[in-house]
């Protein structure tokens, strides 16, 4: 039985790719904080939860050895420079050294669309930058030209690139259908912006393929995850209402914000307490289309029939 560390496992889309795994006969790992964020998995069969924190190295790298495969998801949507930096850029640099050090043979990597490897400074946000430079590392490390460790030699990297993730358990339209629960309307920022919207399953299953050797492209890979639709915002928010019964079906009006008065919106939320619903680098994030740049194969290079928004969402939506 093959053994696969998966970290970030107990997030959103880590919980749909242990389950999947799982499945597959991985012996899984999941690597956490703390043991109590792993409800959600940790009665499945073949699993095992590790309490540690991944961005301890010595700790990584121990728990790494003995695996044939990692899976990684750890990622942030809102911070400072300095916080961005560490997960999103020196992590995937410890990753490559543990994976190295230990014979690891496949690594996939979940980055986001409008990275660029390539081009790191061109993104428009601190995200986007350092998930580029993130994925820069392991490509680096991936073809045996990293520092150190590298000299051991390389890994099959898969990098996959999703659009804005929505499922059951999203914090994006379940969010937006929320808010029109309560608001008499939604001012919004970026309200032109384009998403592709992807379902949490079908980056899961990508996941399990990328693993199963599904791709013809050449290691390292660059997937883009991606669903059949290009949506505004804008639309986004009005499906949202629609599917939860907001409004008798038909949701609160939308404004869409000026610029001036998006970046007002994005500065006075980025400070609101906890977890943000928008902050000034999201929007920034926005100025790219979160669109297939049809420069990378995408879903259906693995065999993956991408499904649209509204026969899932409503599933869940229609449930408020």
């Amino acid at each position: 039985m093959k053994k696969i560390i998966v970290l970030g496992g107990t997030g959103f889309v880590g919980a749909h790719v242990c389950e999947k795994l799982v499945r597959e006969g991985w012996q899984v790992t999941v690597p956490t904080r703390r043991a109590s964020n792993a409800k959600a998995i940790k009665l499945l069969p073949g699993l095992t939860v590790q309490e540690l924190d991944v961005q301890d190295e010595a700790a990584l790298t121990r728990a790494v050895a003995g695996h044939d495969a990692l899976v990684n998801l750890v990622a942030i949507l809102h911070g400072t420079q300095a916080a961005f930096e560490q997960v999103h850029v020196v992590l995937p640099q410890k990753i490559a050294h543990a994976c190295l050090a230990n014979g690891v043979t496949q690594v996939v990597h979940v980055s986001a669309l409008g990275a660029d490897s390539l081009q790191p400074g061109l993104a428009p946000s601190m995200y986007l930058r350092t998930k580029s430079e993130g994925e820069a590392v392991l490509v680096q490390a991936a073809v045996g030209g990293g520092a150190g460790a590298a000299a051991q030699g390389g890994f099959d990297l898969s990098i996959l690139r999703p659009s804005v993730i929505f499922g059951a358990e999203d914090k994006f339209l379940n969010m937006f259908a929320k808010l029109q629960k309560v608001l008499p309307m939604v001012p919004l920022a970026g309200a032109d912006a384009k998403f592709q919207p992807v379902w949490v399953q079908d980056v899961a299953t990508a996941v399990v393929r990328c693993l199963a050797g599904a791709s013809a492209q050449p290691s390292p890979r660059v997937i883009e995850a991606f669903g059949p639709e290009i949506l505004t915002l804008k639309q986004l928010v009005q499906i949202a209402a629609q599917l939860s019964g907001s409004g008798g079906g038909m949701g609160r009006p939308v404004i869409p914000l000026p610029g001036w008065a998006a970046r007002l919106q994005a500065t006075v939320m980025g400070l609101a307490p906890g977890e943000p619903m928008m902050s000034l680098d999201n929007l920034d994030s926005m100025k790219v289309d979160n669109i297939a740049t049809g420069k990378h194969p995408g879903l259906d290079s693995l065999g993956i029939t991408a499904s649209a928004v509204r026969p899932i969402a409503k599933q869940y939506l229609g449930k408020r």
